[in-house]
């Protein structure tokens, strides 16, 4: 009708519409999939696995789990047999352990690996959260988590032979902490995920005493202010 020149109404068109059951378009502009995650941070966290090569040859395998808003860095396990039972483990641990900070998550972001299965997500969603499953092939809608992955790899694990799950374990506990108490993030002002507080102010070096401290055998170095708390160490 519009093509042999009659006006039509919107509501009209809504009347025909409806009293044929079709029901309106989907629409058409709204936030991207990057202003979706940007707007939701406070709610989000992301779940991925990733590999780990040992010295022996023995693949293993570690859950890690990371909190968009704050950055926080969970990494559940490593096994070297990832079962569904054994995932569902792992976010019954997650669950346990966020305790009444889980009141504040709403969404659980992962990829469509076959490891997690419904078991797995029935535990999030108990807690009221609804799961967000990324595209096939698109590791970039979970970038967060990616990105993670990458940092324990170049700064950790591509410097370390690890021999068995044990020596993962306990490598990948002692990365957990640094990053969560002590690593800055531009996301963050700078802060740690588990800082409140911005960094101290920097004083003169040749004034005040700075103490180092070695992680992981001299790989990685801490500084900070000795007698000043976690919370107000020099940052570098």
């Amino acid at each position: 009708m519009t093509r042999l020149g009659h006006r039509i109404a919107a509501s009209t068109v809504w009347e025909i519409l409806n009293a044929a059951g079709i029901d309106l378009a989907p629409r058409r502009s709204g936030p991207t999939w990057r202003q979706f995650l940007a707007a939701q941070a406070e709610g989000i966290i992301a779940a991925d696995f990733f590999h780990i090569d040992t010295a022996l040859g023995k693949r293993l395998y570690a859950l890690v789990f990371l909190e968009h808003g704050t950055r926080r860095l969970r990494i559940t396990g490593v096994t070297a047999h990832p079962t569904r039972d054994w995932a569902v483990q792992q976010a019954r641990n997650l669950t346990s352990d966020l305790g009444i900070r889980m009141e504040s998550l709403r969404f659980l972001l992962r990829d469509r690996d076959g490891k997690y299965g419904e078991a797995f997500d029935a535990v999030f969603q108990s807690e009221e959260m609804e799961i967000l499953n990324s595209a096939p092939q698109a590791p970039r809608m979970n970038a967060h988590c990616e990105r993670i992955i990458g940092s324990i790899r170049r700064e950790a694990l591509d410097h370390v032979l690890i021999m068995d799950d044990a020596h993962a374990r306990r490598v990948l506990a002692v990365y957990e902490r640094h990053y969560n108490e002590h690593r800055p993030h531009q996301a963050r002002n700078q802060r740690p995920p588990d800082a409140h507080k911005q960094p101290a102010a920097a004083h003169d070096l040749h004034t005040h005493r700075v103490e180092r401290t070695r992680i992981l055998g001299g790989l990685i170095n801490e500084l900070n202010r000795p007698g000043f708390g976690r919370d107000l160490r020099l940052w570098l």
